[in-house]
């Protein structure tokens, strides 16, 4: 633990870029903690991410308060701990016995970045967003994709995909510690298109994460699964494959760990989700697009003042649609939340529909409360009769 200590006292400074504390002892408590350095009003302190369930809870501490916390977390919650700062990497790993592991790596001081006033800057509350993958740092794959030039920076063109596609990695950063382990993780991707996020995912947990993963894209364009195959390929990513299909009819697997379904067309996404839940799939997360088969059913004479304006109701019929989804899904045992995928300007289908498989059986008022939404909106949702 004194090892702990001087480790802390050293790294918690400017200089810190990320603590993530992971592999919790108790989920009710945490799941997940991250710690990263804020600048506010001169004052350098330090902002801890708590995971709670669905829920999120931040809070502030000055350096000897954090440094006190996460001795604590270490001793009584989490079983690792991973230490990034511009000098130096740290990994914690704690034993069945309570044993404390400390390893540290050195960087290169020469890539150490600036001075005090830089960082200072670098850490006020509105300084730039700091994404796992970084303009002017090159990635194999967003090269291949047009998304970096070569030298790693991003085109001016495809920005708000590089943007969309750290939020993408941030959504898999956080359930990280419930796909396997010990094992191969089996994800499929239904409806992947061009693939950018079915790349981003496969760099993110393989090249980053070192995890052992086999990753299917389908999609039904020809030509799009054959470039998508032929760049897999030439980046040598061995566990990455696309099959020309259809959602509704695919057959090539029997156990998925995790199911992604980005942008399938209208009940594409009901189909999705109807296998991830047959197939047992410990996460799911789905960004539905063109909810039209609501839209054309819904009929509520409380709600006609609302329903005459064709935009307001196809608007309302895409939440409603959503919402059942994410209903129908806790009813299967799923822990569900509907984040922001990306920011309202860019596109007002940005919902994305996260679910991780609880291991706890217990009543779900709401979710037994969305039959009587159902026969109030006279409405027939694909999901509720696939499953």
């Amino acid at each position: 633990m004194d090892e702990l200590r001087i480790v802390l006292q050293r790294i918690l400074t400017e200089q810190l870029t990320q603590i993530v504390l992971s592999n919790t002892k108790d989920v009710e408590r945490a799941s997940k903690v991250k710690v990263r350095p804020v600048c506010i009003k001169d004052r350098l302190l330090f902002q801890e991410t708590t995971y709670r369930g669905t829920q999120v809870f931040h809070e502030n501490f000055t350096a000897e308060e954090m440094c006190s916390r996460i001795l604590v977390y270490m001793q009584e919650l989490f079983k690792q701990g991973e230490f990034k700062a511009a000098s130096e990497e740290v990994t914690v790993l704690v034993s069945k016995k309570g044993k404390i592991t400390v390893k540290s790596r050195r960087k290169n001081p020469e890539n150490a970045g600036g001075g005090e006033q830089s960082k200072k800057e670098l850490l006020s509350h509105n300084r730039g967003k700091q994404y796992i993958l970084r303009d002017g740092q090159p990635v194999d794959f967003l090269v291949g994709l047009g998304v970096q030039s070569p030298d790693g920076k991003v085109t001016k063109a495809r920005y708000d995909k590089f943007k969309q596609i750290n939020r993408y990695l941030e959504f898999i950063e956080d359930v990280l510690e419930q796909l396997p382990k010990e094992r191969t993780i089996r994800i499929i991707d239904f409806g992947c298109g061009k693939s950018y996020l079915t790349f981003a995912m496969y760099y993110y947990l393989h090249e980053l994460q070192h995890r052992d993963i086999e990753v299917t894209g389908l999609d039904l364009k020809a030509d799009v699964i054959e470039h998508c195959n032929r760049l897999a390929k030439e980046l040598c990513y061995e566990k990455l494959h696309f099959e020309k299909g259809d959602i509704s009819t695919y057959e090539g697997a029997n156990a998925v760990d995790m199911v992604v379904s980005l942008h399938a067309c209208d009940t594409a996404t009901d189909y999705a989700l109807e296998k991830a839940v047959k197939w047992g799939a410990k996460v799911i997360m789905a960004d539905p697009c063109c909810q039209h088969e609501v839209n054309k059913q819904i009929k509520c004479d409380a709600l006609q003042p609302v329903l005459k304006y064709g935009l307001i109701k196809e608007r309302m019929s895409a939440l409603i649609t959503d919402a059942v989804r994410a209903n129908l899904l806790e009813r299967c045992g799923y822990e569900t939340q509907i984040l922001e995928f990306i920011d309202m300007e860019h596109t007002p289908k940005n919902l994305l529909i996260r679910a991780v498989k609880s291991n706890k059986i217990k009543a779900k008022p709401s979710a037994d409360n969305v039959d009587d939404l159902i026969s109030f909106l006279q409405i027939n949702p694909s999901l509720e009769r696939l499953l």
